[in-house]
């Protein structure tokens, strides 16, 4: 906690001080209610009226302390309350200054729940300490030091009889603190999961409820909620019993009795004066207050010693280091030399070696969890390798200031992310100062400036609040956002993975447009829409196993696996290829009485015969279905595929021939128009 005040410390300490000199003057009421008390008695002893000058001046005593004492605790509590609203603005400042330069693998491994916790509760809960904790803990401890020391200073028995109640409380109370901090740590986890199982909950719902697995979603949330029940009752429940017996102590009536019955026998004995006995009364009724109140405080503290502990780990998680000496990149050429990098003990790349050259389209392959995403973001530099380097322009991205890095990458993901703001503030988030023309402009490269202008307030329309777009037409602003950012090295995580037919179309020829003379970098999970790329790199478990053109690595088996799935190559899958325990088997391309060298493939470079597959599998069925059926079916297939394919085989060549020229008049589009060829094709076949 004292690392977390060190800005507000000093204004912390004066608050302080006129907390004590307050607290000290909490004694003037007693000793000025003793002296009056005495001043009454002997005028009653002596059978005359009391001295009015002896009576003003307690008075006066009285009313200037306790006036006092009001004004310097004021002051005090005012001064902790401004230094708590500027400390908690400081923390969150610094702690979203910290989570913008922290890798982007702590965001995968910390849950949205716990980032909200930090930012948003645990600054509050530290205000209980700032605001409350240096006055009201120091008030609540001098006071009753002063007063017992001036009850001491009256008669030692009756101090005594003031602290009896004091002390049991003090004892019982204490039984109820045993592994409070564990206790409180435990509690604190478990509210985080509550807290994060329901974000999750919420930020699914729409999903959720489609396929009608409301029940089952929201298992999570409840499993948190009953467990965190289950705890606090655990643990509440053997606490109450102890509170309502140590609260019994310092209850009015024992207080009373006790030092009241006590100091009635003292007066008895002649050893003190009826206002001596009130007056230490009266001290005995004020100090469980007091103690109450640091007992009170204490659990603000412990409750704030572990949001101080959360916000400590926050601000000490390791951030990307920063370029003593930044240097300017001179191209857009990107170079990753001998990158190896790990989530934990996963090994997500293995020592892989690329190089983007500019003006160019690269395309990334390979199953999910071959590291493509991670390749990507590592020039992006949301991680730093483990091993290597990524270099742009021959500068190491370790050695660049980071607005130079944002101001040479730009990136469209898969799934866009907008902010709850004005269209013209999205598209404009990177550069801010654009006007409303070169705003517009974007838009119009990426498609979107009609959806837009038909929106209830054009550009200024703010998105979820006004209007909601479709998945395509959020992918378009993001688009636009990366057309007029204008940065030489462009990332795409297959841009076109969450649109419909018709918002595809739109997004391939925006992307067509803001591909031209970058150095592109694509992440494909069908090899169809990359076909046209400058170079194909396939990855397989962290590692680039093939990589070229098309028609330069179309017979790597790691390839061809991506295009059977793709449904672009015809054949089984262990085609052409030999088997784990030897050469091809029989039947197999390159066997005797097997098929082709090469598979044929389904692709403008070679249409595959499609419907001739379509009828041979169809007549496969029908003879594995009933061995002794007629074979006029299978016959019928087999000429009804025979039709189709020769029609299939031209709408091929066809597209072979519209794609070799589109890739002639303009390369920067060889990605996007390959694409739409693909999906048209497809739409084809299906007819």
């Amino acid at each position: 906690m004292r690392r977390l005040s060190a800005p507000v410390r000093t204004r912390l300490r004066v608050s302080q001080v006129l907390v004590v000199v307050s607290a000290v003057l909490a004694v003037a009421p007693y000793v000025a209610l003793a002296q009056l008390g005495d001043v009454l008695l002997d005028a009653y002893h002596a059978g005359t009226v009391p001295d009015p000058d002896r009576v003003w001046h307690v008075v006066m005593v009285l009313v200037s302390a306790y006036s006092t004492r009001l004004l310097l605790y004021f002051v005090a509590l005012l001064a902790t309350h401004l230094a708590d609203l500027s400390l908690r603005d400081h923390l969150r400042r610094d702690i979203v200054a910290r989570l913008s330069h922290v890798p982007l693998s702590w965001f995968t491994a910390s849950t949205s729940g716990r980032v909200r916790k930090a930012v948003q509760d645990d600054t509050t809960t530290v205000h209980t300490v700032i605001a409350h904790g240096p006055v009201e803990m120091l008030n609540a401890v001098v006071s009753p030091l002063a007063l017992l020391a001036y009850a001491f200073w009256i008669d030692w028995r009756l101090a005594l009889l003031a602290l009896v109640t004091v002390v049991l409380y003090i004892l019982t109370y204490s039984l109820t603190l045993r592994g409070m901090n564990e206790k409180t740590v435990e509690m604190d986890r478990r509210l985080a999961e509550v807290s994060s199982s329901m974000v999750e909950f919420v930020s699914g719902i729409f999903v959720v409820k489609a396929f009608g697995r409301v029940g089952r979603a929201h298992t999570a949330y409840l499993h948190a909620a009953d467990g965190f029940s289950s705890f606090y009752r655990a643990w509440a429940l053997p606490l109450i019993s102890i509170s309502c017996l140590s609260f019994t102590w310092v209850s009015v009536p024992v207080v009373l009795l006790v030092n009241l019955g006590g100091g009635a026998l003292l007066l008895h004995a002649g050893v003190v004066t009826l206002p001596q006995v009130l007056v230490t009364t009266l001290i005995a009724l004020v100090l469980p207050g007091a103690i109450i109140t640091v007992a009170s405080i204490s659990w603000s503290y412990q409750m704030a010693g572990a949001a101080a502990l959360r916000l400590c780990e926050i601000l000490d998680v390791p951030v990307l280091p920063q370029a003593a000496r930044p240097r300017v990149p001179e191209s857009a050429r990107v170079e990753i030399d001998h990158v190896s990098f790990s989530y934990g003990q996963t090994l997500a790349l293995d020592d892989v070696t690329l190089t983007l050259e500019p003006g160019t389209v690269t395309a990334l392959l390979g199953p999910s969890g071959s590291g493509k995403s991670t390749l990507a973001t590592l020039i992006a530099r949301f991680s730093d390798p483990d091993t290597g380097a990524v270099r742009i322009g021959g500068v190491d991205l370790r050695e660049m200031e980071e607005q130079t890095l944002y101001d040479t990458v730009s990136f469209v993901l898969q799934d866009a992310q907008l902010l709850s703001a004005s269209v013209r503030d999205n598209i404009a988030l990177g550069r801010p100062g654009a006007t409303l023309e070169e705003v517009r402009s974007a838009a119009r490269v990426a498609q979107i400036d009609d959806v837009i202008m038909a929106l209830p307030h054009g550009y200024d329309t703010v998105i979820g609040r006004e209007t909601s777009l479709s998945g395509g037409q959020e992918q378009r602003v993001a688009i636009a956002r990366a057309v007029l950012a204008d940065n030489p090295v462009l990332l795409l995580d297959e841009a076109t993975a969450m649109a419909d037919p018709e918002s595809e179309a739109e997004i391939q020829r925006a992307l067509s447009a803001l591909v031209r003379g970058r150095t592109v970098l694509v992440i494909a999970h069908r090899p169809g829409a990359v076909r046209g790329a400058d170079r194909i790199v396939v990855m397989d478990r962290g590692r680039v196993v093939a990589a070229g053109r098309h028609e330069e690595i179309v017979d790597e088996p790691h390839y061809q696996a991506l295009l059977r799935q793709g449904g672009l190559l015809s054949g089984p899958a262990g085609a052409g290829q030999p088997g784990p325990g030897g050469p091809a088997g029989p039947g197999s391309p390159g066997s005797p009485g097997g098929g082709p060298a090469h598979p044929r493939r389904s692709e403008p470079a070679g249409q595959a015969d499609v419907g001739g597959a379509r009828g041979r599998v169809a007549q496969t069925r029908a003879g594995r279905a009933d061995p002794a059926a007629p074979r006029t079916q299978a016959r019928a297939g087999q000429a009804r595929a025979g039709r189709t394919a020769p029609r299939t085989q031209a709408q091929a060549r066809a597209g072979q021939a519209r794609a070799g020229r589109a890739a002639q008049a303009d390369p920067a589009a060889r990605v996007g128009r390959a694409a739409q060829a693909e999906t048209a094709q497809d739409k084809e076949d299906l007819k």
